[in-house]
């Protein structure tokens, strides 16, 4: 079984359950690892996650734990950095071992074509998100950031997160806009004219719950999330589907 999930935001200032949703994740890995031939984390697992280089943030220990339980089993766990924790800089390999990913992935699995990514900037025609997005990419930004304490500067990664989360809940989760408007969907059906041979694109950030069938039988899978929905993709070598986790029913 090989699964696929995004957008946890561990550690959100603006989740008031984030330790409960913190072991009901580490809960689900649990269950799957004897099963689990790779787990793919799709981004923003954490909402906020900056390494300096002997420093890096507090907390997470029962879900870095599983991660590194998990990698020492022998499972796979790939790690795409989302538009929340972009700043790994190898504390996550070295120590939990996954494998990190910083562009969008296409690959093979079982004899059907994947294309993996988290999602942020493909298609977002929204002028202040790129510019905050270059900000953070940004090398010389980076390096300018380390030179904050980091006492100051995760207190202010977090802050900025959760001034983000909570203008972005009083609106409300922007729902399903459409095949013509959905950014992602967008994105796909661009890329298949001179890809045709994708299978599957999956990709989280969006935080809505969707299984699209293009015109070619390409589908567009965008994951939910792991604060209120707690969804997941499984792909057992011949279906892919998607589910919800409920405690002890992870059809692992």
């Amino acid at each position: 079984m090989i699964y696929f999930l995004s957008d946890a935001h561990l550690g959100s200032l603006a989740i008031p359950h984030g330790r409960m949703q913190e072991r009901r994740l580490v809960r689900f890995l649990d269950e799957i690892k004897e099963n689990a031939e790779a787990v793919y984390l799709l981004g923003d697992m954490f909402d906020f996650w900056y390494e300096y280089r002997h420093v890096v943030p507090k907390g997470y220990t029962r879900f870095l734990g599983k991660l590194s339980e998990l990698t020492d089993s022998g499972v796979e766990v790939h790690y795409f950095t989302g538009n929340h924790d972009i700043w790994a800089y190898g504390y996550l390999e070295q120590e939990c071992g996954v494998i990190l990913h910083r562009k969008p992935l296409t690959l093979d699995l079982y004899g059907k074509t994947f294309l993996l990514a988290h999602g942020d900037g493909m298609g977002d025609p929204n002028p202040s998100f790129k510019v905050i997005r270059s900000i953070f990419h940004n090398k010389i930004c980076q390096k300018l950031f380390t030179w904050l304490h980091p006492d100051l500067g995760v207190a202010f990664g977090l802050q900025w997160a959760k001034h983000s989360r909570m203008k972005h809940d009083g609106r409300g989760e922007p729902p399903y806009m459409g095949e013509d408007k959905e950014h992602l969907v967008l994105y796909a059906k661009k890329y298949i004219q001179t890809h045709p041979d994708i299978d599957y694109f999956i990709f989280g950030h969006r935080h809505i719950e969707l299984d699209l069938v293009l015109a070619n039988q390409s589908r567009v899978i965008i994951l939910g999330d792991w604060i209120s929905q707690f969804t997941y993709a499984v792909f057992d070598g011949e279906r892919l589907f998607i589910e919800n986790y409920e405690e002890g029913e992870s059809n692992a």
